[in-house]
């Protein structure tokens, strides 16, 4: 995902709309679902996977440059946990519900939110 990342121009709409519609594409509706089972199974056996928090850590470099306008500073992790955990959580609701007008247009109330 991190080169589907765009760069921190154009409007936060814009840069989480863009990551919204690459992540939640219907192509990776099969690859969506394996990432939530994987988790699950991760919380269940924890000592498969040492290194599973890595895959929610990795993004802070990458989604805090995209939305430094946003954040508090260089060292913000606070504005990507944020955004990842968003995202995560609509693709989680998408993948369970498939109501995709109901996660997009969350995604545009968060988008409004995040950038006041």
């Amino acid at each position: 995902m991190a080169e589907h990342v765009p760069p921190a121009t154009g409007s936060v709409h814009d840069r989480l709309r863009s990551i919204w519609a690459w992540i939640s594409a219907d192509e990776r509706a099969p690859y969506v679902r394996l990432f939530f089972e994987v988790h699950a199974d991760g919380l269940v056996h924890p000592e498969n996977y040492p290194h599973q928090g890595d895959a929610i850590t990795d993004w802070f470099n990458a989604l805090g440059a995209t939305f430094r306008d946003v954040s508090t500073g260089a060292g913000d992790t606070v504005t990507p946990t944020l955004v990842m955990a968003v995202v995560r959580g609509l693709l989680f609701d998408l993948t369970i519900t498939g109501d995709r007008d109901r996660t997009d247009h969350a995604l545009d109330r968060f988008a409004a939110l995040l950038a006041h």
